[in-house]
């Protein structure tokens, strides 16, 4: 906590305070100016952390499977379909589905070897930075936004029956 926005604060608390007809001695002000960043540190900002990967995971959990149905549209049938094999392999049923086992695709050796099973965290993962997760593959594509890749992951899952 800055030091402006810890003056402000014990002003606001002070203000409380005599609208309140109470009388705060001085102390107690100084002592509430060492708490209070304390207080910060140890409680406020673990909780505000966990409520972010709460965020995270819920998004993944709480995709639009409409919407990922309109991004797949537009952002991946340029090398993918749900049912024949393109530029990249067939869709349908990946999630749930081992990495690199469609027979009728010809999947870098990385890949093959990976041992990946699709599902939402690993997908995430894929789309987010496929380098990241199985180096030298051979799609080179990402999707930045988190909530678009939660959609897109609902969208496969609802496809393979999941």
């Amino acid at each position: 906590m800055m030091k402006s926005e810890k003056n402000m604060l014990l002003s606001k608390i002070a203000a409380t305070l005599r609208r309140r007809q109470f009388t705060v001695p001085y102390f107690v002000v100084c002592l509430m100016a060492m708490i209070l960043p304390a207080f910060a540190m140890l409680v406020v900002a673990p909780l505000s952390r966990a409520a972010t990967s709460t965020t995270n995971i819920s998004l993944q959990e709480q995709g639009d499977a409409e919407q990922g149905k309109l991004l797949f549209e537009k952002r991946c049938t340029g090398c993918h379909s749900l049912d024949q094999d393109k530029e990249g392999p067939r869709l349908r049923g990946v999630y749930g589905r081992k990495a690199g086992t469609i027979p009728t695709f010809n999947y870098s050796t990385p890949l093959k070897t990976s041992g990946i099973t699709w599902n939402d965290a690993s997908l995430d993962k894929w789309l987010t930075d496929t380098d990241a997760v199985v180096p030298d593959n051979d799609m080179d594509f990402h999707v930045a936004k988190a909530d678009e890749r939660a959609d897109i992951i609902r969208f496969l899952r609802v496809v393979s029956g999941k």
